[in-house]
C-alpha cells in the first residue's frame, strides 16, 4: 500500500493545490509512482475524464504534474456551488443531486465508504499519495464529521504539512492559532509547517521561525517564495480574475460572472503575441475591447439576470452592433440565444429572454451532458473566417441543449466515433459548448491573425504553441522552486515514518 503525505492550510488559497502539485512532480522525478487525492473539493472549475466523469481541476493539474491521466478516484466528491447556500453534489464523477449546505453537512458522513474505496484502490496501485485538504482544519464549527482535513488524515493515517500564506500577513498567528485549535491527538498529525508566498529576504524571517518552533514544537519544512508560474487555478479566489485593466496591444475582455466556471479555458489566450486577457464585472470596464468572451457559469439564468442588472448586457449589445466580436462558451453561449427555458427546474425553473445575439433556443434538462470531444470549425465567416477548418479538442459539461436554424459552428467527434454539430455563428457572434476550444495552437494562431487583421495590423506568429509542452515546463519550474526552498529530506522522512497505526 502507498505511503501518504497531506497538505493542509491555515485558510483557503494558502497554496495547498500548488504545493501538492509540486510534491507530485518531485516524487515523479525521483522515480516514484505518485497520485494526488482530495476527498472533497468545492470548485466551479471542473474537468471531464476520458470515461465521461466529472472531477475537480486541481487534481487534474496534480495528475499532470505526476505524469498520469486524471482519474475520478483522485477526487471522489466534488461540490459545485449553485447559490450562496447550496451546491450540486457529484460523487465518483456523477451528479447525485443539489443540496442545501445544512443538508449536505448532515449527509456527508455517508460518503466515507466512497472516499475510502477510492483512496484504497489508488493506494494499491501507487507508491505515494499526495493528499490535499480543503480550507482550514481549524474551522471549529465544521469539525464534526469532517471528511477532508483532520477527519481524513485520521482515516488514512496521513502525516500533515501545514501551510500558511505570508503574503496576506499574520502567518505566524495563523499557523499558531490553527495548531492550538486542534485537539491534542490532531496535533500529533502535524509534522511540519510551510510558509508560502514569501517576498523578501528569508534571513529576516528566521527569528520568527525559531519563535514559532518554540511555541508549537513543530519544525518548519521551508519558506516558499511567491512563484510567478502559469499553472491552472482552481476557483474564484484566483488573482487573474481581479485583472480588469487593459494592458496589451490586443484587449481580450472576459465577463466575470458571479458563478463563473472553467475560466482556465482562457489561459491559452495569453499566448497570442501582444494579447492581454482581463476579467470585467462592470459596464464601465468594457470600453473598447477587441474581443468579448462570455464564459461558462454554474447558473446561467441567475448570472444572466446579473448581467442584465449590471448594465453589461446592454454594453455587450452596443459593442456587437459596432462590430466587436463576441464569443460565448457553454453557459455564455446559452445566454447569447433568444430564450432560455428550464421546464424541469434544473436551475431556477421558468423561462427568460436571452441576450438574443444568436437565433437559437436553450432548454435545460436535469441530465448533465459529460463527454470529451475532438472538433473542427466549419465554414466560418467574417471576423472568424480564419478559424475555418481548424481543429481542437476539449470537453462538454452542461445541463442544457441549444437548437437554432444556423449551420453549426463546428463538427464534434466523440470518443466512440459518433459525430454531432456544435454551436453557431451569426456575423461577429459565436457560441460553443466546448471547454478547451482555445487550447489548440492552430486555433490560437488563427484567432491572433483575426484580432490583428481587424486592427489593420499583421500578426507575426511565433513558434506554434504546444499547450502540453508548455505545462510540462511549468511543472518542472515548480518542482525546481520547491526543491530549493523546502527541506525535501525532512519531507521524505515524514513520508517514511508516517503515523503509527492504532
Amino acid at each position: 500500500m502507498a505511503k501518504s503525505i497531506m497538505i493542509q492550510g491555515t485558510m483557503s488559497n494558502a497554496g495547498k493545490s500548488l504545493l501538492a502539485a509540486g510534491l507530485c512532480r518531485i516524487f515523479k522525478q525521483d522515480g516514484y509512482k505518485v497520485v494526488p487525492f482530495k476527498s472533497q473539493n468545492m470548485a466551479l472549475n471542473s474537468y471531464i475524464t476520458a470515461e465521461g466523469l466529472e472531477m475537480g481541476r486541481a487534481q487534474v493539474v496534480q495528475a499532470e504534474a505526476a505524469g498520469i491521466p486524471p482519474d475520478v478516484r483522485m477526487n471522489p466528491i466534488l461540490l459545485k456551488p449553485t447559490s450562496d447556500r447550496g451546491s450540486q453534489v457529484i460523487v465518483n464523477g456523477i451528479v447525485r443531486g443539489n443540496m442545501a449546505a445544512a443538508d449536505y453537512f448532515k449527509y456527508k458522513s455517508q460518503l466515507i465508504p466512497d472516499i475510502l474505496a477510492a483512496y484504497d484502490s489508488l493506494s494499491a496501485e501507487n507508491d505515494i499519495i499526495v493528499i490535499e485538504g480543503a480550507g482550514s482544519p481549524a474551522e471549529i464549527n465544521l469539525k464534526e464529521n469532517d471528511i477532508v482535513n483532520m477527519g481524513l488524515a485520521r482515516l488514512v493515517k496521513a502525516p500533515v504539512l501545514l501551510a500558511g500564506d505570508i503574503d496576506r500577513g499574520g502567518v505566524f498567528a495563523a499557523l499558531y492559532g490553527t495548531v492550538m485549535l486542534l485537539t491534542e491527538e490532531e496535533r500529533t498529525y502535524i509534522k511540519a509547517t510551510i510558509i508560502n508566498k514569501f517576498r523578501g529576504d528569508v534571513e529576516i524571517l528566521r527569528p520568527g521561525l525559531q519563535m514559532l518552533y518554540d511555541l508549537i514544537g513543530i519544525p518548519t519544512a521551508g519558506v516558499v517564495p511567491y512563484l510567478y508560474l502559469d499553472i491552472d487555478d482552481e476557483d474564484s479566489l484566483s488573482e487573474k480574475l481581479h485583472n480588469s485593466a487593459p494592458k496589451g496591444e490586443i484587449d481580450i475582455a472576459i465577463i466575470r460572472l458571479p458563478r463563473i466556471s472553467n475560466f482556465t479555458d482562457f489561459d491559452p489566450l495569453n499566448q497570442i503575441a501582444g494579447a492581454a486577457v482581463r476579467y470585467v464585472s462592470s459596464a464601465g470596464e468594457l470600453v473598447k475591447p477587441d474581443l468579448v468572451i462570455l464564459p461558462g457559469t454554474k447558473n446561467t439564468m441567475a448570472d444572466l439576470k446579473w448581467l442584465r442588472q449590471s448594465g453589461l448586457e446592454a454594453r455587450i449589445i452596443q459593442l456587437c452592433e459596432k462590430g466587436t466580436p463576441i464569443f460565448g462558451i457553454c453557459g455564455g453561449y446559452q445566454m447569447l440565444t433568444e430564450t432560455i427555458s428550464d421546464p424541469e427546474g434544473a436551475e431556477n425553473g421558468g423561462e427568460m429572454a436571452g441576450i438574443g445575439l444568436l437565433p437559437g433556443k436553450t432548454v435545460f434538462r436535469t441530465e448533465k451532458i459529460r463527454t470529451r470531444v475532438d472538433g473542427m470549425f466549419g465554414d466560418m465567416e467574417g471576423f472568424f473566417a480564419s478559424l475555418r477548418g481548424k481543429r481542437f479538442s476539449g470537453y462538454e459539461i452542461h445541463m442544457g441543449e441549444t437548437e437554432g436554424d444556423l449551420p453549426p459552428l463546428a463538427t464534434l467527434t466523440e470518443l466512440n466515433g459518433s459525430q454531432k454539430p456544435d454551436g453557431m455563428q451569426r456575423e461577429n457572434v459565436c457560441g460553443s459548448y466546448v471547454h478547451g476550444i482555445f487550447d489548440s495552437g492552430e486555433v490560437l494562431d488563427a484567432l491572433g491573425e483575426a484580432l490583428y487583421s481587424a486592427k489593420g495590423k499583421v500578426y507575426v506568429k511565433g513558434r506554434t504553441f504546444d499547450r502540453t509542452e508548455y505545462k510540462e515546463r511549468q511543472y518542472d519550474l515548480l518542482a525546481d522552486a520547491l526543491r530549493k526552498s523546502l527541506d525535501i529530506e525532512l519531507i521524505y522522512r515524514i513520508l517514511e515514518e508516517g503515523i503509527a497505526k492504532a
